[in-house]
């Protein structure tokens, strides 16, 4: 009995294994690190990023200059010259934010040169791993530099309409 039961389990395993998917995973910042292009672009980036950071301090030394100077002439200015410097502050301090949005906002201009430069280099990576996986009968890749998140699936193993069936919704 213990021999038919042990034989039973073994080809369960080999059975599990003939089937088992071909796993891997990939340190997308190693590869990336590892290509000119990206450590070329990533250089124009952080030159061009120093660059706009100095304009915005710039003017935000500017604004710290009127200030600290209608600080120190408030007491001898009218109301309405109070009002004037006042209001001009206050649209150079709107300079500042806009020009900070400008170049660092979501959409900015350092957004922009960054889709510009390094979308072209991570689109070819993730080509080349939609390649290998393809080629190699990857199931699924992994990357390590985003905390295993899953590069590439194949589409073949989504069972996410067969959950929606067995839950009773029709896709």
């Amino acid at each position: 009995m213990k021999k038919h039961l042990l034989t039973a389990v073994l080809i369960a395993f080999a059975g599990a294994f003939a089937s088992a998917q071909k796993y891997a995973f990939v340190d997308t910042d190693y590869i990336l690190n590892n290509i000119p292009s990206y450590k070329a672009a990533q250089t124009k980036l952080d030159e061009l990023s120093k660059t706009w950071q100095k304009e915005v301090e710039d003017l935000r030394a500017e604004v710290e200059k009127l200030y600290k100077d209608y600080q120190a002439e408030k007491v001898l200015l009218t109301d309405e010259m109070k009002q004037r410097k006042e209001q001009t502050i206050m649209e150079k301090e709107k300079q500042v934010r806009d020009l900070q949005k400008t170049y660092f906002g979501n959409e900015g201009k350092l957004f922009e040169k960054r889709q510009e430069l390094i979308k072209p280099i991570q689109d070819e990576i993730y080509k080349a791993i939609k390649d290998m996986a393809e080629k190699g009968g990857f199931a699924v890749i992994f990357d390590t530099a985003a905390g295993m998140n899953m590069l590439y699936t194949d589409p073949k193993y989504d069972k996410s309409d067969e959950i929606l069936e067995i839950m009773g919704y029709k896709n």
